[in-house]
């Protein structure tokens, strides 16, 4: 009997203790994960409007159900609780399934002025992470500038554009849904350095914002028409030829009127974050123009913009893991098909899968391929690896060690306390939105 820890309940994690009990009829799994609840970003980074990618989480549950999967939530892996080498003691193997926890950077003056936030912070509010808190995002604001031109730049300009009656169906957070309705942000500005060909937004989420009520989505012709690929786009690949098709339709169509506005702005590369009574104003930004190599340069002329909420949206990146190894240049485990490297030389019975294996790259459904290749990794390194012995159970252990799991009816628990809150509010679902609700739903005690 194998016995694996899966570190991370996210789709790269449920996808690799799919793969490993699919493959192997006696391996058995422990999916461990620092939060009470399953499921990762598709709980906490999918946007909460989202209804058909949310409920992937079907397909994770089914995964975290099977008779040989363990879930085990609230537990930390680090200095701070179960060491990397204690739980490398208490399995055959452990595949390391972390993300890519933190953003980059845009390395310019004034970025860290109140009222520039991370994307990822601005969703993990709304979406009710626990380590999130209430920052006064749109205290306020009355222009918001979205610095990126990703699906998470179009969902996060997608929420603040949305009304009551579009977010009261949604599992959001009470505190967040009452401060997004409330919003006086009539005017978002998504803003990219490059050209719109090269956009990394899907048509699906770019149609979305010309579906808002009471929203006007603007575009100027002049950006287009900067970018060469825009006067001819039928050389492009589909999936862009459509996203400039999308905006040269908007670039056409004269505004409503509409108390809302949305702008998508190209070859803007942000320059510096401007201070307006203690709190960021405005970003400077420079004018790019394509180098013919399928970069930018800038120009030296500049632009400002207005904006007293800043939503940085220009990527993710890894952290390092006290105990694994790291490679600061690619924000990655060094790792070879998965197997984890040390001084180039594979360790055995470490692994990675997901975004710390292969940077933050691809959708949803590109860890599962990621995530079976680890695992066959792992089985062919099996034979070996359980000669190894281990605890039959390393749940005492991991006790023992100064955590207290929470298992699968500690999660069903709260999922019975989100839905009761729902009803108390007249909405579906609403999730609890802190650590102490969280645990204590998980105890089956009332938040």
């Amino acid at each position: 009997m194998l016995r694996v820890a899966v570190v991370g309940s996210g789709p790269s994690g449920c996808y690799t203790a799919q793969s490993l009990v699919q493959l192997d009829s006696e391996v058995r799994v422990d999916v461990l994960d620092r939060l009470p609840c399953p499921y990762g970003l598709v709980r906490y980074g999918v946007a909460p409007d989202h209804e058909k990618i949310k409920s992937l989480q079907n397909t994770l549950r089914a995964v975290l159900e099977h008779d040989r999967v363990r879930f085990l939530g609230g537990v930390q892996i680090g200095p701070d609780g179960v060491r990397v080498t204690r739980l490398r003691e208490l399995y055959h193997a452990v595949v390391y399934c972390v993300g890519a926890a933190t953003d980059r950077r845009l390395g310019i003056p004034g970025e860290d002025l109140p009222g520039s936030w991370s994307a990822t912070q601005f969703v993990s509010w709304y979406s009710a992470h626990p380590d999130a808190v209430d920052s006064g995002f749109l205290r306020d604001a009355r222009s918001a500038v979205v610095i990126g031109v990703g699906n998470v730049a179009v969902d996060v300009t997608r929420m603040l554009a949305r009304g009551l009656a579009e977010l009261t169906p949604t599992d959001m957070p009470q505190a967040a849904l009452t401060t997004l309705t409330e919003s006086r942000v009539t005017e978002i500005h998504m803003v990219g350095r490059r050209g719109p060909s090269q956009a990394r937004f899907t048509t699906k989420e770019l149609r979305e914002l010309g579906t808002l009520p009471e929203t006007d989505v603007v575009v100027d012709p002049a950006e287009l028409a900067l970018d060469p690929d825009c006067t001819d786009p039928s050389a492009l690949p589909a999936p862009q030829r459509r996203n400039v098709e999308v905006l040269r339709g908007w670039a056409e169509a004269p505004p409503t009127g509409a108390p809302r506005r949305i702008r998508l702005r190209f070859f803007l590369r942000p320059a510096e974050l401007l201070a307006e009574q203690g709190r960021v104003g405005a970003v400077r930004f420079e004018r790019t123009a394509p180098d013919g190599h399928g970069g930018v340069t800038g120009t030296g002329r500049h632009e400002i913009v207005g904006g007293q909420l800043v939503l940085r949206s220009v990527g993710y990146r890894g952290v390092p893991l006290e105990g694994l190894p790291f490679d600061p240049a690619t924000g990655t485990v060094p790792n070879r098909s998965g197997r984890v490297l040390r001084g180039g030389v594979v360790t055995p019975g470490e692994y990675v899968a997901g975004w710390i294996k292969r940077g933050p790259t691809g959708v949803i459904g590109t860890n599962r391929p990621c995530a079976k290749e680890t695992a066959t990794a792992l089985l062919e390194d099996a034979p070996a690896l359980a000669l190894r012995a281990v605890p039959d159970d390393p749940l005492p252990a991991l006790r023992a060690a100064g955590t207290d799991p929470v298992a699968w009816q500690g999660w069903q628990s709260i999922e019975r306390a989100e839905a009761e809150l729902g009803a108390s509010l007249g909405r579906g679902v609403v999730k609890l939105p802190d650590w102490q609700s969280l645990l204590q739903a998980a105890e089956g005690k009332a938040p």
